[in-house]
């Protein structure tokens, strides 16, 4: 007998706001957010989700949505979903829950996403010094295939996946977990020396009622506003699994999550068409409303048996994957290593954050020779199926780091020629990403040398006169 259709346990109505959906969407973590559903082991279902800003970001010709967007509201989960075996009984703290991803895509109708990258006084990013200005390209697909408008001469298959996929913390684990980051928080500008070379966002995104939204429960009520002042953001991946962004939890993969409380209560969302490893741009993958097909099995006891704690409770433990068989296939790449010397040249130790965003910052200025802003490359490196390593972490004093970009996916061969500068227009393609002033006054970091080099050159070609003053 062929197998049943996917039975869908989430639906989602994108002309309805996240609170609005049949089952409401919550956007923390917390054991008391009751699931909105429930499952049977090995039953398959559909998951539907909205894209994590919940329709905030808009397919259009501005990026003032991008510029002004209140962070506080994301991500958009779908979930909890309560997951049962065949007799029902729930899924039991110390359980592993196994998550097999069957299928996944965009929602019909909605076949578009956006990459971005947040103004530096709201959000910020990895490179938000560099590029402090809020900007979005916007990505159409054609099967499995994504273009932009934006960033011309660019196609490339995705790797779809959903970024964040998780179980609901217990009580204890989310003490863990508002505790340390509370530290981080007022006293990491004293320890954390990377937050003087990439002076970004708040070192951690604490429990706050603004922008709360907890599922079934109703704002406004006491369970409410207790729930909302201790739930945790969404904002970083945890021992739960969460928002790890792997792009690699793809068709056929499947993941190992700890169970903290009994149904496990499994919420997904922020699902990527694709995503270049580290997402470095923040809102960096092509980021879309989707769907998730998938089933669940309960291996009892597994988080002692498979799971070895990291630290000093039996809860600090983290997730184990298995990557699925579908994977884009590209056999020629471009390398680019980055070492731990920051652009000021001063060396630190063995960091391995540094070290990549020197490749990063290396791709992006090799690859602006072919025609493209920095921007247009800084958003691309963000969302393409690009490859990031720690390829050396033991030779002090310097972490080394690549990034490896697939060359199939330019209309122009990118690498370097023998006895001239790379072929390709010395123009800026039009149209260039959507862009929006900005109005901070935070310093931002420029590479002199790049500016002398370009300087040497313009003497001798008049034609790099615009990208003087891009950078200038």
């Amino acid at each position: 007998m062929a197998p049943p259709t996917p039975r869908q346990a989430v639906p989602i109505d994108l002309k309805k706001k996240p609170w609005e959906q049949p089952l409401p969407l919550h956007n923390r973590w917390h054991p008391e957010i009751p699931p909105v559903t429930h499952v049977k082991a090995g039953e398959l279902i559909r998951v539907e989700m909205v894209d994590w800003t919940g329709g905030a970001i808009q397919d259009d010709d501005s990026a003032t949505d991008v510029k002004f967007i209140d962070l506080s509201t994301v991500h958009y989960l779908s979930g909890p979903i309560r997951v049962e075996d065949k007799d029902g009984i729930p899924a039991m703290p110390g359980d592993l829950l196994a998550v097999e991803i069957c299928n996944l895509g965009p929602l019909p109708g909605d076949e578009w996403g956006y990459t971005a990258t947040f103004d530096r006084e709201n959000g910020g990013g990895f490179l938000t010094d560099h590029f402090p200005c809020a900007t979005k390209a916007i990505w159409y697909f054609e099967g499995i295939y994504a273009y932009s408008p934006h960033i011309p001469g660019v196609r490339f298959p995705g790797l779809t996946h959903p970024g964040i996929i998780g179980t609901a913390p217990s009580m204890e684990l989310l003490n863990i977990w508002n505790q340390r980051e509370r530290k981080v928080e007022e006293n990491g500008h004293k320890s954390l020396k990377l937050c003087e070379v990439l002076h970004t966002r708040p070192l951690a995104n604490l429990p706050s009622t603004k922008g709360c939204h907890l599922g079934k429960i109703k704002k406004g009520t006491a369970e409410w506003e207790k729930i909302a002042i201790e739930a945790a953001r969404t904002i970083p991946g945890r021992e739960n699994g969460g928002n790890c962004d792997i792009k690699n939890l793809s068709r056929g993969s499947k993941i190992y999550l700890p169970v903290f409380v009994e149904g496990a209560n499994l919420s997904t969302g922020d699902m990527h068409f694709s995503q270049g490893d580290g997402e470095v741009s923040f809102c960096g993958a092509i980021e879309m409303s989707g769907f998730l097909e998938l089933k669940c099995e309960i291996i009892r006891g597994g988080m002692k048996e498979y799971l070895t704690p990291m630290g000093p409770t039996l809860l600090h433990v983290n997730p184990i994957f298995e990557i699925g068989p579908v994977e884009p296939r590209f056999s020629e790449w471009l390398v680019f290593e980055g070492i731990s010397v920051d652009e000021s040249g001063r060396q630190h130790f063995l960091d391995a954050s540094v070290a990549y965003k020197r490749a990063v910052l290396n791709a992006i200025d090799y690859l602006s020779k072919f025609g493209y802003s920095k921007e247009q490359i800084y958003l691309l490196l963000s969302c393409c199926p690009c490859e990031g390593r720690i390829s050396g972490i033991v030779d002090s004093p310097n972490a080394v780091a690549t990034l490896a970009i697939p060359t199939s996916i330019f209309d122009q061969d990118i690498r370097p020629k023998a006895g001239k500068v790379p072929v390709g227009p010395r123009l800026v393609r039009k149209p260039d990403v959507l862009r929006c002033s900005y109005d901070g006054n935070l310093p931002t970091t420029k590479n002199p040398a790049a500016l002398m080099a370009l300087y040497a050159l313009w003497m001798n070609n008049s034609d790099v006169k615009d990208k003087l003053q891009l950078l200038a």
